[in-house]
């Protein structure tokens, strides 16, 4: 049986740009209109802290858009995508029940947990 590995090439990167552009979109929201984002996510203690996320998160998005269209562009975008939800989704995960975040972010826990889905059919 063969098998026919264009579409995941083609998957891949599509899953790179989408990952990419919802992590620039994110890191951009809190520093385009933070009243906005902590209507949802809430009030922030350390602007600093909720600003250094932001641009952090707004890196890893452009590192994935600007990947380059060949399998290690691929591998390399998938990475930064793997390691920035895998980050995520924990601390979501862990700071949410103890109460320190708000349950909101449990919406976010879902996101991240898709993109490592979505990851995981590509190798």
């Amino acid at each position: 049986m063969s098998v026919d590995t264009t579409d995941h090439v083609v998957d891949g990167a599509a899953t790179a740009r989408a990952h990419g552009v919802f992590n620039v979109v994110g890191g951009l929201w809190p520093l385009v209109h933070r009243r906005s984002f902590e209507a949802i996510f809430g009030r922030k203690q350390d602007r600093w802290l909720q600003y250094t996320v932001a641009g952090l998160l707004t890196g890893n998005g452009v590192v994935q858009l600007l990947a380059a269209d060949t399998a290690e562009g691929r591998r390399h975008a998938r990475r930064v995508g793997v390691v920035t939800a895998t980050t995520l989704l924990a601390i979501d995960l862990i700071y949410v029940p103890s109460g320190r975040i708000p349950k909101t972010y449990l919406l976010d826990a879902a996101m991240e947990a898709g993109w490592l889905a979505a990851w995981a059919r590509f190798r």
